[in-house]
This record gives C-alpha cells, structure tokens and sequence, in this order.
C-alpha cells in the first residue's frame, strides 16, 4: 500500500519505521528538512518537505494516490485539516492524531463527515495502559484479545518464583493450570520457547489463556500485592488528566503534582474529587511532604524521561508497592532494568501498535481478517488475533501436523464462547479466533505456514 504520514516527530517516524518494516510504499511529509533526511537516511521511506495543510506538498507526496494518510503532527488542528484535505483529494483512509480532551466527545460525531477512519490519542491510550497496571498491580503489562476473553500477562520471575529452574516441559504436569507461557525475555533476547527451555531469576515472561485461568495461575506463583487503592501522579499533563479521571471512576482515592498554577486550577475544576497538589514533584522533599511512603502506587508522568526515571527510583526506595515510568525514548529501556524500574509506558508505541493493526485490517483477505496486535517483550515479539476464514490453508488440519514457520506459536483459539489452550491435536476451524505469538512479521495469516 501507498502510504503518507504528516509529521515526523516520535510518534510519525516510529509509524513510517514499523509500515515500511510491513512493506509499505511509506512516504513522510514534515517542516524540518534536517529532521526528515536523518529519518530518511535510517527508515525505507521518501520524503516531501512541507506541512498537513498545503495542498502542493501532499499532492507531491501522492495523497491522491494513497490507500492511508495518517496526520500526525503537534496541532489537533493541523490533523483534522489534513484528514478532510487528504480526503477531498482522494486518500482512502485517514487517520488523525487528536490529543485534546475538549476535542474528544465531539469527534464521534463528526468523525463520518470528515471522511476520518480513525483518531488516536496517545495520552488517553497511555493512560488506560496505566490504570490496567494499577488494577493488577504484579504485572508490568497487560493486554486482552477475543472481546476481553483472552488475557496475555507479564511478569518477571524472582529469584524464589517456583518457576526459576524449570523446564517448559514438565509446566503442565506441575502445575496443571491451562495458561501457556508463550515468550520469554532474557536480557536483549526474545525467545519463543520450546520444552526444553528452562526459565531463569530475572527472565520476563508472557503467559496467555482465558481471564480466570490468568487470574488462578498467578494467584498459584504467589503474584498477589496489595490492591492498590492509593495512587500518586506526578504531573498534570493530558496522560496525567486522563489517568486521573479513568482511577476516580474505578474508585481509586488519586493525587495529582502539578509545579503549574494555572494547571493545577484547570485540572481542579475538571476534576473536582481529585487532590491536586500545586508543588514540584520532582523535589524529594515535596514527595516526601505529600506522604509518598503511604501511597500505594505512583505514576511519573512529567515531560522528563531523567525526572521520571528520578521519581520512580526515589517513589521504590519510599517503599511504594507499584510504580509506573512514562518514558518516550525506548532506547533507554536496559538501562531502566539494571535501575529495577520495570513497568515503562511509551505512548508513541502504543499507539503505533494500533495504527499498524488498522493497516494490517485493510488487506483482509478470504483466508481471514486482522483483529488486534500488540507489541510483547519489549517489541521483539507480537501477539496477533486473527478471525480464520473459510480460505486458509490450515483449516481442518491437527496443530502437530501443521507445518509453522520458526517463531511461531498458537497460543489460544476462541470458537464462539469457548476458550481452547490448545494442544497437537487440536484444529483450527473456520470462524475461529486465534491468537498466535511470534517474532516474525506476519501479515496475514498464511503468512505462519511453511
């Protein structure tokens, strides 16, 4: 597909980045030129100097010609025109970055006449990452496929987790429990392990299956904090406000940090049972005023990866039982893991995964239809759902005897109200769900057999 992204900041050049990685005809429309030739040089894509808003630069650029124009660059504004102009001129779909909460209940009901297939905000997408965490607190992630039947957790094996030792095949007979350990991260590796795997202190794993399953097996590893009623959030920014309002709605008793008097009263009126605190949460002796050690969780959320990481490493020597780090560059993440700071959120990869699964959608073909994906073990690994079709290849045919390409395992199989963990001799059927997990690039699903 032809492609055209509008902004080349993080999160356009992590777009451009992943659909050129699928195969795409990419082409980035930006202001700074300097900018856009050092992604260029890194990135399979083209590019055209210019802004969302000037007809001559997306005509350049091919919009007319374009199955998907994705707007994201710093202004709402900008991305909506650019949609409705990338429409007018041709564009098959359009996709617009649209971060502000006045916009948001308004863009459900306009979204038909601007021609936009979707809007994504980044913050907001953040924030509900954030708040799942909050609700179980011994994971470092947590995402749901098959309408939320389906759960993949992560978790990282202490040094007297039951597990450390182990080999994948004796995990059934031991522990009898119908989840699937499906990737494991060690260090900067991503395996897609086997039976002979064994698991070590320190390893990162995703286990998959249906809710309760998830829910007994962790219970089983002894992987039950405290629940965290109590949460701190350090910045007031959109993440910030959103997470805010997702906690006081579940229940959750929150607090928000804020060095910005005019913030702190914008963010007071729109969320009057909210405590917003006007103080530098960056300052140990403000955390430590605001009572830090007595809080259960705490989200930093300030515009500084350096303040962040100093928040949430001060916030774990306070005592505090869940913290959640916002970082934008992925870069640093081993370096966060020697720092003991596990549970990183990356708005831009969030929701790269989602503009890439709406492409992936677009080429359904008669073999199946794409559902979700979501990004495991740091990005080296997928999780993808797909909904099988009368078409593919593998219908009918025992798991044993199907011929996968490497890296590729069939974690789970919904078939209408039924979850399956699914052995050799189970079939995949059309009209299944299946949610299978891989460090390949796979598009569609005839993409896993050999």
């Amino acid at each position: 597909m032809r492609i055209v992204v509008v902004g080349n900041g993080k999160l356009g050049a992590s777009i451009a980045r992943k659909l050129a990685d699928d195969g795409h005809e990419v082409v980035v429309v930006d202001h700074n030129e300097k900018a856009l030739s050092t992604s260029l040089s890194n990135n399979n894509v083209s590019g055209v100097v210019g802004g969302g808003v000037d007809r001559a630069a997306l005509a350049e650029a091919g919009v007319s010609d374009a199955q998907v124009v994705i707007a994201v660059t710093q202004s709402d504004e900008v991305n909506i025109i650019t949609s409705i102009l990338a429409k007018k001129m041709g564009a098959g779909h359009t996709i617009a970055r649209i971060r502000e909460p006045e916009y948001m209940g308004s863009m459900e009901l306009i979204r038909p006449e601007m021609g936009l297939g979707m809007n994504v905000n980044p913050e907001l997408e953040a924030a509900e990452e954030i708040s799942r965490v909050f609700r179980f607190p011994s994971a470092l992630q947590i995402e749901f496929f098959s309408r939320g039947r389906v759960e993949i957790v992560e978790l990282c094996l202490k040094d007297d987790s039951p597990l450390v030792g182990m080999k994948l095949a004796d995990f059934g007979a031991k522990f009898k429990s119908k989840v699937l350990i499906c990737t494991v991260r060690r260090g900067e590796e991503v395996f897609i392990p086997t039976g002979d795997f064994v698991l070590q202190a320190g390893d990162n794993i995703n286990i998959t299956g249906a809710l309760r399953d998830v829910n007994q097996f962790c219970k089983k590893l002894g992987y039950t904090s405290r629940k965290v009623k109590t949460v701190m959030i350090v910045g007031g920014g959109r993440i910030g406000y959103y997470l805010a309002r997702i906690l006081q709605d579940i229940g959750m008793e929150v607090k928000i940090l804020e060095k910005d008097r005019e913030r702190c009263e914008k963010l007071s009126d729109l969320l009057p049972k909210v405590t917003v605190i006007h103080c530098d949460g960056t300052e140990q002796d403000a955390l430590m005023e605001e009572d830090i050690a007595e809080t259960d969780g705490l989200a930093a959320l300030t515009g500084l990866d350096e303040e962040n990481v100093i928040i949430s490493m001060f916030a774990q020597s306070c005592g505090v039982a869940k913290v959640v780090t916002k970082i934008n560059h992925i870069t640093f993440g081993g370096v966060l893991e020697k720092a003991g700071i596990d549970c990183v959120v990356t708005p831009h990869v969030i929701t790269t995964q989602r503009i890439v699964r709406y492409v992936r959608a677009l080429q359904n073909s008669e073999d199946s239809s794409f559902e979700t994906l979501i990004s495991l073990a740091g990005e080296g690994a997928e999780a993808i759902e797909f909904h099988v079709g009368k078409g593919f290849a593998g219908n009918h045919v025992p798991l044993k005897e199907l011929k996968l390409k490497k890296n590729i395992l069939i974690a789970v199989i919904t078939r209408g109200s039924k979850t399956i963990h699914p052995t050799g001799d189970d079939c995949i059927m059309p009209g299944d769900n299946i949610v299978l997990v891989t460090t390949r690039k796979v598009n569609e699903i005839s993409d896993i057999l050999q």
